[in-house]
C-alpha cells in the first residue's frame, strides 16, 4: 500500500511540473504563435494527430451518399472555385500566393479523396479545423452544397487541367440550377 501512495504523489507530483511548464510557455509568450514561422516537429505532430483523430472520429456519424451525379460535381467545382481554390489549388491552377504566409500551410487537394472517405472530407469541410484558417463552410452553406464539394473533391484525382478549365466554363447557375433539378429526390432524402 505504501509504493501506491509514492506512485500517485509521483504522479501528481509530475503532473503539476507538466502543468507549471505549460504555463509558463503559455504565460511568458515563449509559444511561437507567429504565422511567419511553421510549427516545430512536436507541435505539427500534437495538432496533425489531433485534428485526423478528431475528423475519424467525427465522420463515424455522417451518412455519405452512395453516389454523385455529374451536376453535383460541376456546382461542387464552382464552389471550390469561389471559396477554396485560394487556398488549396486545383487541377493546373496554384494555390494563391499569401497562402505562404499561413500556418499551418493549407494542403494541395487534388488526391484528398484518396486520403480521406466522402464522409471525412464532409466533416472538415462542414465544420473546419481551429487553428488553421479552414473555415467552418457549414455555418454558410447547406448540407447539399457541402456534399456538391466533396463531389468535386472525388472527381478532382482524375481532372487534367484542361478538365478543369473545361467545366469552370459551365455557367455556375445553370451548373446549379441543373444540379438542383436533377438532384431535387436525394437532397430532400438527405
Amino acid at each position: 500500500m505504501k509504493g501506491l501512495w509514492w506512485f500517485a504523489g509521483g504522479a501528481v507530483s509530475a503532473g503539476a511540473v507538466a502543468l507549471a511548464g505549460a504555463l509558463t510557455v503559455i504565460v511568458t509568450g515563449a509559444f511561437d504563435a507567429r504565422a511567419s514561422t511553421q510549427h516545430g516537429p512536436v507541435t505539427a505532430w500534437a495538432t496533425h494527430t489531433a485534428m485526423q483523430n478528431d475528423m475519424r472520429r467525427g465522420a463515424k456519424a455522417v451518412q455519405a451518399p452512395a453516389a454523385f451525379t455529374p451536376a453535383q460535381t460541376v456546382h461542387g467545382l464552382h464552389l471550390y472555385m469561389r471559396d477554396c481554390v485560394s487556398c488549396h489549388g486545383g487541377p493546373g491552377v496554384p494555390r494563391d500566393a499569401w497562402v505562404q504566409g499561413m500556418t499551418p500551410t493549407p494542403p494541395f487537394l487534388v488526391d484528398a479523396s484518396r486520403r480521406w472517405t466522402r464522409a471525412q472530407l464532409f466533416w472538415v469541410v462542414k465544420n473546419g479545423m481551429k487553428m488553421t484558417g479552414m473555415p467552418a463552410w457549414g455555418a454558410t452553406e447547406s448540407d447539399a452544397d457541402v456534399w456538391d464539394v466533396v463531389a468535386f473533391l472525388e472527381a478532382m484525382p482524375l481532372m487534367k487541367p484542361a478538365d478543369f478549365e473545361r467545366l469552370e466554363k459551365i455557367r455556375p447557375a445553370a451548373a446549379a440550377q441543373a444540379a438542383a433539378q436533377a438532384d431535387a429526390p436525394n437532397r430532400q432524402a438527405r
